[in-house]
Parts: structure tokens; C-alpha cells; sequence
């Protein structure tokens, strides 16, 4: 059966992204489609309404609907897994920083390529800033790891819900916490405002931590 909760959001006008109507419909569309006999099309005009009003306004509004697709769609799947209604092949891990720009990004990226479809991963931010910060990218493309494409993003009660493994970085008491979820506190260097040289080792410190993780989540051949 269709369901429609979610969380509450706080909204920020002056910094929401403008979709016009026809690409707000559009939107609604293809995840109607996608997401038909789980959600409604009123709880998935309402997930991307609401999506854009949470998340900054990128500097390149050419990609407000493809952003605002990525996000919405993203947000439904972790509210069907916590609700029961997607299943979770896979172990879910959330990676929290501030503002999603930096640590959180590395990390994801990180597990990503290592896991190898084993492993589902998102990150967010309990601040989201507007890009991510050009010294993490270009230290990610050094070992083969393309984010580029990423953008920072908010933290939502239904990002934490589906996980099972929340590990924060430098983002204080701003995760809510769910009975059920194995939390870590990670704590390293914010990469904000160092150079290249200065964020490799916070790469590479990330790295290690999660190989390690990897290999407790499914198994020594990680």
C-alpha cells in the first residue's frame, strides 16, 4: 500500500532552488513511475517540494532538476526501506559531516569503490554547503575515485532510519538517533581550506578506516 510519511522540514526561502512548473512536473513524473504502488504521486510532489526547500540553492541552477531528482529520489528509497516497503540488499551506511562538501564525500566515495556493490552508501551534512571543496575532488581523482558529480546534501530523519551504520565527523549532537543503528563518531581534520598536500592524509586516513569497516560488514575478503 502507497505511503506517505515523513519527516518535518525547516525551510529557508532565500535559498531555495527555483524548479519552474513543467520541470517540477516532470520530476514528479519520472518518480512516479519509478516509484509506482509504493508511493503516492501527493507524497512524491510533496518529497521534492520539500527537498528543494531544504537543500542551498546550487551556483549552477541549469542543474536544479537533475539535482532535485537525484535527492527526491534518493530520500524516497531510504523512507521505503525504513518503512518496510523497498527492501535493503545490501548493508546501508550513512557518512555525516557538516557540510557534506569534504569528509563525508571522501568517505562515501571511498567505501564506494571498495565495496563494489556490497555495500549501499550515503552522505550528508548537517549544513550542507553549495559544492564540494575542489581539493577533496581533485584528491579522490588521484586514487581513481570520480566525485565530481556529487553535490552536498542535508541530512534527513529517513537517511538515518534506513541505515545501519550512522558514522559521524565533526558534526556534533545534530544526527537524531534511532534505536536499532550502530553509530561511530570518526574524528579527523576538516579538509576545509587546506591545500591538496594537506587533505591526502585525511584521504588515506579515511581510506583505512573504511577497508576496515568493510571487512566487519561483509566478511575478511573486503
Amino acid at each position: 500500500m502507497p505511503i506517505g510519511e515523513g519527516a518535518e522540514m525547516s525551510t529557508d526561502r532565500e535559498s531555495t532552488p527555483v524548479l519552474g512548473e513543467f520541470e517540477f512536473k516532470r520530476t514528479v513524473a519520472a518518480l512516479s513511475r519509478e516509484y509506482e504502488g509504493i508511493f503516492t504521486e501527493a507524497t512524491i510532489s510533496r518529497f521534492v517540494e520539500e527537498s528543494l526547500e531544504r537543500w542551498p540553492a546550487p551556483k549552477v541552477r541549469a542543474h536544479v532538476e537533475v539535482l532535485a531528482f537525484r535527492f527526491a529520489r534518493e530520500r524516497l528509497r531510504a523512507l521505503g526501506q525504513a518503512e518496510g516497503t523497498i527492501a535493503k540488499d545490501h548493508p546501508e551506511v550513512l557518512f555525516v559531516c557538516v557540510h557534506n562538501a569534504g569528509r563525508s564525500q571522501m568517505a562515501a566515495g571511498l567505501l564506494a569503490k571498495r565495496a563494489r556493490g556490497r555495500v549501499h552508501v550515503r552522505s550528508a551534512g548537517s549544513a550542507p554547503a553549495e559544492e564540494i571543496n575542489a581539493a577533496v575532488v581533485e584528491a579522490m581523482a588521484e586514487v581513481g575515485v570520480d566525485i565530481s558529480a556529487e553535490y552536498p546534501k542535508p541530512l534527513t530523519d529517513e537517511f538515518v532510519r534506513a541505515s545501519d551504520v550512522v558514522i559521524t565527523m565533526g558534526c556534533g549532537d545534530a544526527c537524531p538517533i534511532f534505536p536499532g543503528k550502530r553509530y561511530l563518531d570518526w574524528e579527523l581534520d576538516d579538509p576545509a581550506g587546506r591545500s591538496i598536500e594537506e587533505v591526502r592524509p585525511i584521504r588515506d586516513e579515511l581510506d583505512r578506516r573504511v577497508t576496515a569497516l568493510l571487512a566487519e560488514l561483509v566478511g575478511a575478503d573486503a
